[in-house]
């Protein structure tokens, strides 16, 4: 059975910073593409960012700069650390697993809320 478990979110002021971290278990991590996506409501959920196999970074044009993704496959986590937050990155957080560039991840995490006031 595979898990991804996110963790980390809160509530931080405009400026400041978090790092969320989604450990997966039922998968080797290090075989998959592994993506950051989050949702805000009334909003269509967006792809933040991806770190491939190879651990070569993708990032959305509204984060790049100040979102930084990374993978410990040792571990089975991957962290996504979020500085300069801004109030539109107010959203639910969620981890997704998945092998093929393009295509929808098969494994979700429950998610993770992030607000972020101003």
């Amino acid at each position: 059975q595979v898990q991804l478990v996110e963790s980390g979110g809160g509530l931080v002021q405009a400026g400041g910073s978090l790092r969320l971290s989604c450990a997966a278990s039922g998968l080797i991590l290090s075989g998959y593409l592994m993506h950051w996506y989050r949702q805000a409501p009334g909003k269509e959920r967006e792809l933040v960012a991806t770190t491939t196999r190879g651990f070569n970074t993708l990032y959305a044009d509204s984060v790049k700069g100040r979102f930084t993704i990374s993978r410990e496959n040792a571990k089975n986590t991957i962290f996504l650390q979020m500085d300069s937050l801004k109030a539109e990155d107010t959203a639910v957080y969620y981890c997704a697993a998945g092998l093929l560039s393009g295509r929808t991840p098969r494994y979700w995490g429950q998610g993770t809320q992030v607000t972020v006031s101003s």
